[in-house]
């Protein structure tokens, strides 16, 4: 990968000056202390995070590690320090209260996913969430130990439903909007009072202020006919697959995609279908050509009203109804902050959900000897093996390779790069762990000096269906624990930015357009992606006056190339032998365990905690 100088400088090298590794300077704070979440530019998967294992799964590198002195001895080493490493060592504290435990991760920062962003614009701290971002339907879908967590750290779900105000935007008397491009559509347009309802929407249904959607429709810069085609579509849907069987009607919706069955079943226009192109991408990391029209009817998509097929799962009703407003000021990335504080309690002080929000942490304290639980930041686990009772794990950091002992091991890092680390691992399991390809997306936050363009357009919100990125919207309005969301417009906010790099309509699969996805995020530079998401946002914002070279303060890219865990796709994959895949890959190894939200092949933060409970209760 390229690095640009405006790369060099937010994150490679500062740290040369003050006698710290090149890694540790990269994340000083203006204060000169070691702050990671305060950094702007280039983040997520940030240089220095993933060059020694792109050696080792791109250029096939074994690094030899077994000679090396064992430098610590520890009861638990976990591989991976993100919400499913970190659950995993509060696990494996509560069931053994004197364990000393460390804790290995390759990224600056802990979290993995559930990342934390914090600016500084009129004089007070504007935070936002660069990755994994709330509780997905807490009240539905949560196992009993993953409340209890929850419970133990302080985290009360019906708090949410004072902090979060879901009737701020709605009483500011804005809707959402599409944006149609002039490269697709012929004209760059607006189209604010979308009625389309969203999969676990924080809006309540009758507050979207929303126009009809044949109002809505006859809006777009489309040819009347497709207009009132969509409108047909949404208003005197037919049965498409008339004199089917219930079987037949289903395992077609499952092995034909969404895009397919609009163009074929129900007689669409391409250019009328490419208005849906991008409605999946945040929610799947695939747009509609790599989604099953089974998968859309359960997420709500139109089409389907008319053709008497078996209701929705509970499951998939819980995650369209549940609202979507579980949410920390900073995502997940303050379940993340609970976690360790609850494992490490001298980084910062307090206790609970509340004072969590805005208490500084002090990186410091992560990797002290004299504490029984530690994280390792800047570290990358490079070889893991049982040897005499017990798992050796050898690791590289700053260059310098190491090694720890450990009587147990939980490996919570992506599935995909455990073949290459777990020595030993019989080659089905190596295989099954392979099939876990990660969906690349990137979780951009834009600082913007004043949020007018959107209060004078009307809009809180908006999709992009053929653009890089395909959502934008203002931050979610939550205040808590001290910090408040801003209210006025004149004053500065964060937006957040869904940019997920697929390849539509070129036939391929979604495994192989997650991996051209990855490449192609690795071969893009921060000045790429920063020209990129400019232009998107004037040419959307422009004609409400808003002024990208002076109203963006501040950008902060979360590039995830290994981002959504892999899930079932019917267009692709076998359920049964997806099935078989997922128990042999998290089968335990000698004294490792498996764990991570790949290990449920599922993208939720309860998946990844579920795993950590499983996990460690094999060693019992």
């Amino acid at each position: 990968m390229q690095i640009t100088r405006r790369d060099f400088l937010n994150g490679v090298a500062i740290g040369i000056a003050a006698g710290m590794t090149p890694l540790q300077i990269l994340q000083a704070a203006p204060d000169g202390r070691y702050y990671p979440p305060s950094l702007t530019g280039l983040r997520g998967s940030h240089a220095g995070a993933f060059e020694v294992a792109h050696q080792m799964g791109w250029e096939k590198k074994t690094f030899d590690t077994d000679a090396l002195p064992i430098a610590e001895q520890y009861d638990l080493i976990v591989v991976g320090g993100g919400l499913s490493g970190l659950s995993a060592a509060w696990f494996y504290r509560q069931r053994h209260p004197q364990a000393r435990v460390l804790v290995i991760e390759n990224h600056d920062d802990f979290g993995g996913h559930a990342k934390r962003n914090e600016f500084s614009a009129d004089g007070r701290t504007i935070i936002g969430y660069g990755g994994s971002e709330a509780f997905q339907s807490p009240n539905h879908l949560y196992s009993k130990e993953v409340n209890a967590l929850l419970k133990a750290l302080g985290v009360d779900i019906k708090r949410f439903e004072t902090a979060f105000d879901r009737n701020f935007y709605p009483d500011l008397k804005l809707s959402r909007a599409v944006f149609f491009d002039k490269e697709t559509f012929g004209e760059d347009k607006l189209v604010s009072g979308d009625p389309t309802p969203m999969v676990a929407d924080d809006i309540a249904p009758e507050r979207l202020n929303a126009r009809s959607i044949r109002d809505f429709i006859n809006d777009f810069p489309l040819p009347e006919a497709d207009r009132k085609a969509l409108i047909d579509l949404h208003e005197a849907p037919r049965d498409y697959l008339a004199g089917r069987s219930l079987k037949e009607k289903n395992e077609h919706l499952e092995r034909t995609s969404y895009r397919d069955f609009l163009l074929k079943d129900v007689g669409l226009s391409p250019i009328a279908v490419a208005y849906f192109q991008g409605r999946t991408n945040d929610f799947m990391a695939l747009s509609i050509d790599a989604v099953a029209a089974a998968d859309a009817y359960n997420v709500g998509f139109p089409g389907f009203a008319a053709m008497q097929l078996e209701p929705i799962s509970e499951e998939a009703r819980a995650e369209m109804e549940e609202p979507y407003i579980y949410h920390f000021p900073d995502g997940n990335a303050s379940l993340a902050r609970l976690l360790v504080r609850d494992l490490i309690p001298q980084v910062a002080p307090g206790k609970g959900m509340e004072d969590i929000v805005l208490t500084r942490f002090d990186y410091s304290q992560l990797d002290q000897a004299a504490h029984p639980v530690r994280i390792r930041l800047n570290s990358t686990a490079v070889s893991v093996r049982n040897v005499d009772g017990g798992v050796n794990v050898g690791y590289s950091r700053g260059g310098q390779l190491a090694q720890v002992r450990g009587k147990h091991c939980v490996m919570a890092c992506y599935n995909m790069m455990i073949p290459y680390l777990l020595r030993d691992l019989p080659p089905e399991q190596a295989h099954a762990l392979s099939q876990n390809v990660k969906f690349p997306l990137v979780y951009t936050k834009v600082v913007v000096r004043n949020w007018q363009a959107f209060h004078k357009l009307g809009v809180h919100e908006i999709y992009a269906a053929t653009q890089p990125y395909s959502r934008i919207k203002l931050d979610y309005p939550v205040s808590m624990g001290g910090y408040e969301h801003p209210r006025d417009p004149s004053k500065a906010i964060g937006l957040h930015m869904v940019y997920v790099p697929t390849t539509p309509n070129a036939g391929m699969n979604a495994r192989d357009q997650a991996r051209t996805g990855r490449a192609k995020l690795y071969a893009q530079s921060f000045d790429q992606l920063e020209a990129q998401l400019r232009d998107q946002l004037q040419r959307m914002l422009g004609p409400g006056g808003f002024d990208h070279q002076k109203d963006i303060l501040a950008i902060t890219v979360n590039r995830w190339s290994h981002g959504y865990s892999c899930f079932t796709n019917t267009l692709f994959d076998d359920a049964e032998q997806t099935e078989k895949w997922m128990e042999t890959a998290r089968k335990p190894l000698g004294k490792v365990s498996i764990a991570n939200s790949d290990a449920a092949w599922s993208a939720y933060a309860h998946a990844a905690i579920d795993e950590a409970w499983r996990a460690v209760g094999e060693f019992s």
